[in-house]
């Protein structure tokens, strides 16, 4: 009977009648667990999200996708309800198209080292539009908002007041005698847009901090707290990495363009400056020599408040005015170094020893192992470190500061 019953096929009228009760059945339990679920803890009008989602794990798809920094008026805070409040400030990268894949390891060294945690803004400025793939490329890679912006014709072209064919022949002669960029035009409206400009252009007027990146620049230590934050609470107004002597043979003219305006600004001149790292045996603007002494400008972290100030103004437009820029082959190393080394209280200049840094031939390695090397916050060559090389002015920003205690 039982094999009988086996082998006769159900009506499917009845399964169909089964499936159908246990839908309904279902249906109803679902209604009854969510029913109960509304009573089992406070009714709120708030959204709630789940936080433990990775939002870093989501690919980026389009320019939409990608959350910008807000600005609320006081400060910048990044969209994230985890993530720190930001200083009004930025890194600023000047590159060209063709220095995408430069620019972009030079993007990731900041992020993974430091920026990841805090997602600050980027801007990056060139002599001419960016391209649609150098936008993609690099807007990949910030974890903040990105900017795109392009240096205005005045800050990129020799003004009225030179003599074209004067410094043509300038630089002629300086290439003639292997100076570094000695016959490139490019490279004299560089050296002039960051010693005049850069802090005038037009997307960075909301912001109190910048910090200088380059094109194919790394770093090799962590830096686990903001950089901007603290120059803001402790007072600083310049700070660098590297400190390097300058080719002599660039700014011939230079200290005495900067005597002279001296004496016709002494308005300007800080009483605790920091003249003792660029004049040495301790004589006065008017008396000492120019040691060559500069901090390295391609890594800076800065306040554009200095910058944008009247002390700052009238020593820019007393220098390109005197033509140095485009007859010689002044650098805004170590224009930015002279100002701020008169202008600024000494202890208002920090060296960021602590972040060690490379670019080109040049790096800052820090040295002690326990706290940089053993404990993994950095992975440079403390040999490499260029502090204690004979090009390097290490010993003079020391003596200035009185020790090495006075980073």
């Amino acid at each position: 009977m039982l094999r009988l019953l086996a082998s006769c096929p159900t009506p499917r009228w009845i399964v169909s009648a089964t499936v159908a009760i246990i839908g309904l059945i279902s249906v109803g339990l679902m209604a009854q667990l969510l029913q109960d679920n509304a009573y089992a803890k406070p009714a709120s009008d708030k959204l709630e999200c789940d936080n433990s989602i990775s939002l870093t794990s989501v690919p980026v798809q389009s320019e939409a996708s990608l959350a910008p920094v807000i600005h609320d008026g006081d400060e910048f805070t990044a969209p994230s309800s985890g993530d720190p409040k930001l200083e009004k400030a930025t890194f600023m990268m000047l590159v060209r198209n063709s220095e995408v894949h430069d620019a972009r390891s030079s993007i990731r060294y900041v992020e993974d080292r430091f920026n990841k945690n805090f997602h600050y803004p980027w801007l990056f400025i060139n002599d001419e539009p960016f391209s649609s793939e150098f936008v993609k490329m690099t807007r990949s890679l910030v974890s903040g908002n990105a900017t795109y912006g392009v240096v205005p014709k005045e800050a990129w072209s020799m003004p009225d007041w030179i003599d074209r064919q004067k410094a043509e022949e300038c630089m002629n002669t300086m290439e003639s005698h292997k100076i570094p960029y000695g016959g490139m035009e490019s490279y004299r409206h560089m050296c002039r847009f960051f010693s005049g400009f850069f802090y005038r252009h037009e997307l960075l007027a909301d912001y109190d901090y910048y910090w200088r990146v380059e094109p194919n620049t790394q770093l090799y230590c962590d830096v686990t707290y903001d950089p901007f934050t603290f120059m803001r609470e402790k007072n600083k107004t310049y700070g660098f990495t590297i400190t390097l002597h300058e080719h002599e043979s660039t700014i011939e003219t230079l200290w005495p363009t900067v005597q002279d305006f001296s004496r016709a600004h002494p308005e300007h001149i800080h009483p605790n400056n920091a003249l003792d790292f660029i004049v040495d045996d301790q004589k006065s603007i008017t008396e000492g020599s120019y040691n060559l002494c500069h901090f390295w400008s391609n890594f800076e972290i800065a306040s554009l408040k200095f910058f944008r100030s009247q002390a700052y103004g009238d020593f820019f437009d007393a220098l390109d005015r005197s033509g140095g820029f485009f007859y010689e082959r002044w650098g805004d190393a170590p224009v930015h170094s002279i100002a701020a080394s008169l202008m600024v209280d000494k202890a208002e200049i920090h060296w960021f020893y602590d972040v060690g840094y490379r670019h080109q031939d040049y790096m800052h390695c820090p040295e002690p192992l326990a706290e940089f090397h053993d404990s993994g916050k950095c992975f440079c060559n403390p040999d490499q470190n260029v502090d204690g090389k004979s090009y390097s002015c290490t010993n003079e920003y020391l003596r200035m500061r009185g020790d090495l205690g006075g980073q």
